[in-house]
């Protein structure tokens, strides 16, 4: 499946209980048929987890992320930190490149 959101790229949640917080997306989980696409952004829909003690980890309570709906976040615009939309570009060699269609900049 194709996104327009990858690995490294800097979002920012659009609804839920961290709307407005701004994250580097750590995974993309694309779904099936049945799922939707999630991500996993880092400090970014915090929960809490109950482990067990193993040999080397002591357990208890342990705070990690969980994945978002892909729909509920968009991409960062790389000038102004705000949400934008993403269009593709051709340049003329024949790449294709991501860009902001808020500011117009290239999206690395």
């Amino acid at each position: 499946m194709k996104f327009k959101i990858k690995k490294k790229d800097k979002v920012v949640v659009i609804s839920g209980k961290d709307k407005g917080k701004v994250g580097e997306v750590i995974e993309v989980i694309s779904g099936d048929g049945f799922t939707p696409a999630r991500v996993l952004i880092t400090k970014i829909n915090i929960v809490t987890k109950h482990q067990k003690p193993t040999q080397t980890d002591r357990g208890g309570l342990v705070k990690m992320e969980a994945p978002i709906s892909i729909s509920k976040v968009m991409l960062a615009d790389p000038k102004t930190n705000k949400p934008t939309r993403v269009k593709f570009k051709t340049l003329p060699n024949g790449d294709k490149i991501r860009v902001a269609l808020k500011s117009g900049e290239t999206i690395v």
